[in-house]
């Protein structure tokens, strides 16, 4: 399979496979990772791996109700590293503050997609499948005391990784042109945004498993992995906030809007705890 098709068929796993990953496979993976593309090659990144059952457990209690942190043989934790850089600095006779400067956090985190990108097709050469977890943004100040993370490191992105046991369909996406831009920005009518997004995700089907199995695969993959009540309160919530479409799903329910903006505050206030005060 070329390396098109590997990007093509990509898709995030959730269940693993009770299977180890050769460390010969993991240094592969670390390998890609720190030749990833980085703003004047400064490489502000470090990574954390967690394979330990206790460790990978703790983490996910961290984190929040997400089986497959646990579950996963591997997980990364993608730091924004200024500690290590800010030092070098100090030992050569400058001054680098990149937690000061919005400038450098944003060409960091920039550099850390980069980086866990690369595992994550270097992952799939290699038969295994990983899943992007943004949620431990919102723990930065837990996940620092856990895992011994000094002032001026901020943990921004979590990858779990393994052998899949089962791989869900690819996720339907937008049209290619309709991201496309030419020369200049393209403005689309209201016609063309409605359709844009019909087009992607289809009717809104009255049968919720069918509707979750393309719009929000995780908690059926939740329910199956953990004994709970996970497809049968999203169930509920869908009835009560009375969901008539995929917008409404995703800004009402998933990523409520209100909740997604009074996150800001404490986001902010653990990046000021890390040292960054920009």
């Amino acid at each position: 399979m070329t390396l098109y098709d590997l990007m093509l068929n990509r898709r995030s796993v959730r269940v693993f496979l009770k299977k180890e990953i050769p460390e010969n496979v993991i240094e592969k993976l670390l390998n890609a990772a720190n030749n990833a593309p980085s703003g004047g090659n400064i490489q502000p990144i470090s990574i954390i791996t967690v394979k330990r059952k206790e460790t990978r457990e703790n983490l996910a209690k961290i984190i929040g109700p997400q089986p497959w942190i646990k579950n996963a043989p591997l997980s990364m934790i993608f730091c924004l590293d200024f500690h290590r850089v800010k030092r070098w600095a100090e030992l050569s006779n400058t001054d680098f503050q990149g937690e000061n400067s919005l400038g450098h956090f944003l060409i960091g985190y920039a550099d850390i997609m980069c980086a866990a990108q690369n595992v994550v097709m270097t992952a799939e050469s290699f038969q295994l499948g990983s899943v992007y977890v943004g949620s431990i943004q919102g723990t930065m100040d837990e996940i620092r005391e856990n895992f011994s993370i000094p002032k001026y490191v901020l943990p921004l992105m979590l990858l779990s990784i393994g052998y899949p046991d089962s791989k869900p369909e690819t996720m339907p996406k937008l049209r290619t042109d309709v991201i496309t831009h030419h020369e200049k920005y393209r403005l689309l009518n209201d016609d063309a945004i409605m359709k844009a997004y019909d087009n992607k995700y289809g009717e809104f089907d009255d049968d919720v498993d069918a509707y979750l199995k393309k719009a929000y695969i995780e908690v059926l993959e939740a329910n199956k992995q953990e004994s709970g009540n996970w497809l049968k309160l999203v169930k509920k919530r869908i009835k009560s906030l009375n969901i008539q479409n995929h917008a409404q799903f995703l800004f009402n329910l998933r990523y409520p809007t209100e909740a997604m903006v009074k996150q800001n505050e404490p986001i902010f206030q653990q990046m000021k705890n890390a040292g960054f005060k920009f």
